[in-house]
């Protein structure tokens, strides 16, 4: 019980969390600064090495390497060895590719890898430059998970191997993604900061220009990978290589040979096939993938007199033809996580080379001397070798031998042991030669890796040199084309949009779709897919390149482009505003529509006027699109009522304006009393109305009368000239007679040739205007409204139907 420790949660997790976390980045997802390998990369390279299984041997099983490997060095799945052995196989994420591979290491369209049991792997001719002097004491070892092996910490490399293949990866806040550089300009600028250790980052960069990716593409943005070379972090544009060709027939096709960097090309076709299929730009025929073995290549066939460079543009912009590579080089640097630019990177490389070639020509010195040593003292034993063959046969045994020599002739133990194993061959003439050949080779092999250890310039002459075969032997002309400035893409909307005919329908609950004329003309008007509850509003030919405004009686306005409405079916029921919408609520629906060509040059006005008694004028000009027209509505009338709602909208006109209330009451007045005023101002009084009273209806005086319906089923038609203009904000006069008992109430009004506030769309004839009544008990009625005698204002006009039978009006609206 003396070792339980009584510990918080938070610090116990905090203090575990921790450890986790520098184990994931020093161990697992980030390289290190000197070779630019993750552990698992390293231990690959290092068993696979260390098994023989190098460039210049046979092949062997992929899954023999990574049992190896797994059990020696990696304690983790036999999938994360053999993915990461994967992809440092594969040509099209590799600057140089570390592992040869036979049989089936995935593709660039994201397929998998064949199991290893299947595949067969060898280390590539290049991996030998990163393993180079391995075994010479020039780079430290630690014990692997068991204590049973050693493992090196980081390798030798021969080549700045972190900016030739640059790394990708993510750990406990921290991620890399450094891209792949070509191997002759990496060693070009090593070789110039070897000797120009000062060097900045502008001079550096007429070496190393910038990332040079396995898929080729193109690169825009000079600017922007200087700020990366300087900083670690910077955004470039990679653009794929793309060409126009002719087709016959006058026809024409994009051919795409180059992809940006990571790229799945699967999902890149299909991303491409979506824009032909949802018809987003016009113009696309096909979209094929024609890639084989001889390289990329994606062909977007075109319809005749098609744009090219406008669909070029559009799938530039919209697709991943065209992505954004963000810089986020970040390595491990002595043990801890930096973000480094490639000064940094270069300086930690070159360091890293010096303290590698040190401790190879030490080790290198140290043999040579002891091979020196011996001989020196194989030569001396050939002066006197009569001499010592006697006192060899004269010795007990092997060991009384090797004393007697150094007793008798002050040989050192090391060369006694080489003189008493020589073998008799090896005393002609001719031998005696080549020892002293040898001898005068070492002595010169000494004072040169003591000059490389002593001094500096020596040691760093050599550097340059070994680096410079490494690009003799392995540079590859540049494969990414690098653009200073960043190419803008100008894609026009309206030029995208296919034009083309449709009929635009709106319901009152807040249904709208285009249909296509073939689909309306194949059905009847009644047949609309509707729910049985909703009316039809709305429905009108239109154009996909023009705008439908949606006013609703909750003050909102939808904005949509004809061409983003869904096409659907006739009898197909639509898209529901709140679905174009996130604030379209269950009690509001829609009251007015409009289409129109553009915004620019609208200059009508709308009048609009709630229930409660507000009244103003708006500019349709004011609706233009705004940023957020996809999710959000935008108000147009502001209520100072919760319980407020919009009953008249329509286009402002130079006459007077009609409101109507509930119990009975009319007010006319002109409509310059109104003022134009923006959409999210309330605007101004309109009636003086009395308590419990409010507003029916709102319409123009355009005709010599009006008509009026009451709840009980009273109709009656009333002359304009009845009620003089009045100021607006004035009570108004009585238009119907008021009784104590049963008293009528105003459900509908409107004028005989217009439209009324019930019904804002119905079409009027001049001379057959037809308003259909339903009562109560579902049962219909139609009245002509023209055929209608005129009535005293005060007068409560003629029933259309039996009261006491049909129970008073329920609904009605315009034929």
């Amino acid at each position: 019980m003396s070792n339980v420790q009584k510990l918080s949660l938070e610090e116990i997790m905090g203090d575990r969390f921790g450890r986790y976390s520098k184990y994931i980045i020093q161990e697992r997802a980030l390289p290190d600064i000197r070779d630019g390998l993750k552990p698992v990369q390293r231990r690959i390279l290092y068993s696979m090495n260390k098994d023989g299984n190098t460039f210049e041997k046979g092949y062997r099983k992929s899954a023999k390497s990574v049992g190896n490997i797994m059990g020696n060095y990696h304690p983790h799945g036999d999938s994360s060895i053999y993915d990461a052995m994967v992809r440092l196989s594969q040509d099209w994420k590799m600057g140089q590719v570390l592992v040869e591979m036979h049989g089936n290491n995935g593709s660039m369209d994201g397929d998998p890898p064949a199991a290893m049991r299947y595949t067969e792997a060898r280390l590539s001719e290049i991996s030998t430059y990163l393993l180079q002097d391995i075994d010479k004491n020039t780079v430290p070892f630690a014990w692997n998970f068991d204590d049973t092996e050693k493992e090196p910490t980081v390798l030798p490399a021969s080549f700045p191997n972190l900016l030739v293949n640059g790394s990708t990866g993510i750990s406990a806040g921290y991620a890399t993604d450094i891209p792949t550089h070509n191997l002759g300009e990496v060693i070009d600028a090593t070789v110039y900061m070897i000797d120009h250790p000062t060097a900045k980052v502008d001079k550096l960069m007429d070496f190393l220009p910038g990332p040079d990716f396995p898929t080729g593409a193109i690169i825009q943005g000079k600017s922007e990978i200087k700020r990366a070379y300087e900083t670690g972090k910077g955004k470039v544009v990679v653009r794929s290589k793309t060409a126009i060709e002719e087709l016959k027939g006058g026809k024409k096709e994009i051919v795409v040979t180059e992809i940006p960097y990571e790229l799945n090309k699967a999902t890149l076709v299909k991303k491409i096939d979506d824009v032909r299929v949802n018809a987003k730009v016009a113009g696309i025929a096909e979209v094929r993938d024609e890639s084989d073995r001889d390289g990329l290549r994606i062909a977007i066939e075109l319809k005749k007199d098609a744009d090219a460079e406008l669909i070029l543009n559009y799938l530039l912009k919209y697709t991943d033809l065209q992505v954004n590579y963000n810089f986020n080089m970040v390595a491990i640097d002595h043990a801890t996580p930096q973000q480094v630019g490639i000064i940094p990177i270069l300086s930690s490389y070159i360091q890293h080379k010096r303290e590698i070639i040190r401790s190879r020509s030490i080790f290198d010195r140290e043999k040579a001397e002891k091979r020196l040593h011996i001989v020196e003292g194989l030569i001396r034993v050939l002066s006197i070798l009569d001499e010592v063959i006697a006192l060899i046969r004269a010795s007990d045994n092997k060991a009384d031998a090797r004393e007697n020599l150094m007793a008798s002739y002050d040989f050192s133990e090391a060369q006694a042991e080489a003189i008493v194993t020589l073998q008799l061959y090896r005393l002609t003439n001719t031998d005696v030669v080549t020892l002293q050949n040898e001898e005068a080779e070492l002595k010169e092999r000494i004072l040169t890796l003591s000059a490389i250890i002593n001094d500096e310039k020596t040691m760093f002459n050599v550097m340059k040199r070994e680096l410079r075969e490494v690009k003799k032997k392995f540079d590859q002309p540049r494969k990414s084309v690098l653009v200073d400035e960043v190419v803008t893409i100008e894609v026009e909307a309206a030029s995208l949009i296919v034009k083309e005919e449709t009929i635009v329908s709106v319901t009152r609950s807040g249904y709208v779709k285009r249909t296509t004329p073939r689909s309306f003309g194949a059905s009847k008007l009644t047949e609309i897919g509707k729910r049985e509850d909703d009316v039809l509003l709305f429905h009108q030919p239109a154009l996909t390149t023009q705008h439908l405004l949606m006013f609703t009686t909750l003050g909102n306005v939808i904005y949509r482009p004809i061409h983003e409405l869904d096409d659907v079916k006739w009898k197909d029921i639509g898209t529901h505003c709140s679905s174009l919408v996130n604030n379209f609520s269950q009690d509001e629906a829609i009251l007015f529509a409009y289409i129109l060509d553009d915004f620019e040059t609208v200059t009508s006005q709308l009048l609009i006027t709630t229930k409660f008694g507000l009244i103003k004028q708006v500019q349709l000009s004011d609706f233009k699109p705004w940023r957020t027209y996809r999710s959000k509505s935008l108000q147009f009338a502001k209520f100072k009522q919760a319980d407020d709602v919009v009953i008249g909208l329509e286009f402002a006109q130079n006459l007077d304006i009609m409101l109507v209330t509930y119990n009975g009451y009319a007010l006319r007045f002109p409509s310059t009393d109104v003022p134009l005023v923006g959409p999210k101002a309330a605007g101004v009084k309109a009636m003086n109305l009395k308590d419990a009273d409010f507003i029916v209806a709102s319409y123009f005086v355009s005709t010599d009368s009006f008509y009026v319906l009451t709840q009980r089923g009273a109709l009656k038609r009333v002359k304009f000239s009845d009620l003089p203009a009045k100021s607006r904000a004035g009570r108004g006069l009585q238009i119907l007679r008021e009784l104590k008992k049963a008293p009528h109430k105003v459900v509908s009004s409107g004028t005989i040739k217009n439209r009324y506030g019930g019904d804002l769309f119905a079409e009027a004839d001049q001379e057959m205007q037809v308003l259909q009544v339903i009562s109560n008990t579902e049962t219909l009625f139609e009245i002509n409204l023209p055929d209608l005698n005129i009535l005293e204002r005060t007068s409560n006009g003629s029933f259309i139907f039996d009261e006491a039978k049909e129970l008073g009006v329920k609904s009605s609206k315009i034929k």
